[in-house]
């Protein structure tokens, strides 16, 4: 239902699984074990595949072992990395033109953090007209209650709680448990 005409196909987007980024992250090792049965769907369905990763001079240094994506992903050389410094994965990027390449109208969105660039980049993705299924158990976030936000398991929560329920004229938004994920529309 998307917006976006001829664009009938569906990517899955692998957003930010770095080393520094979900190091200690709750339910880390089961996010990561759900993106692997999505990305080994995806890869059986010959559905696009796209990596997000992310760089900023806080921390996250491009080169360094932080910033790696996490071992337990293997990214196929066909299938493109995009680079990014902002928390919505189309700003300053080629997603965009990626995703017109391949046809693409809807994203299945997995990865971290929850409340910063999984949240920048559905609302971005939804906004430029694209149907955005989060998948509610393949994303994470780091612990920042000790800075006020409520504790990663509510951000989680209340993440997918909002996003289950989002439309606009033409596209759609909500929310899959891994299991329930198809590809096909």
């Amino acid at each position: 239902m998307t917006t976006l005409t001829d664009r009938p196909n569906t990517a899955l987007l692998i957003i930010d699984v770095q080393k520094g980024v979900v190091a200690g992250a709750p339910r880390r090792d089961e996010v990561i074990a759900n993106i692997n049965t999505l990305l080994e769907k995806a890869r059986v369905e010959d559905v696009p595949v796209i990596w997000v990763q992310h760089s900023d001079s806080d921390g996250l240094a491009q080169g360094s072992e932080d910033w790696e994506y996490v071992p337990e992903l293997q990214r196929n050389d066909a299938e493109p990395l995009v680079h990014k410094n902002y928390g919505d994965s189309f700003e300053a990027t080629e997603l965009e033109e990626l995703l017109a390449a391949r046809k693409v109208g809807r994203l299945v969105v997995t990865g971290a953090q929850s409340d910063a660039c999984i949240r920048s980049t559905i609302h971005g993705g939804f906004v430029r007209g694209y149907d955005v299924t989060l998948v509610s158990d393949a994303h994470t976030t780091e612990d920042l209650s000790k800075w006020g936000a409520p504790a990663p398991e509510q951000v989680i929560a209340h993440t997918n709680l909002y996003w289950q329920w989002q439309s606009a004229p033409g596209r759609t938004g909500g929310t899959e448990e891994t299991a329930k994920v198809t590809f096909g529309g």
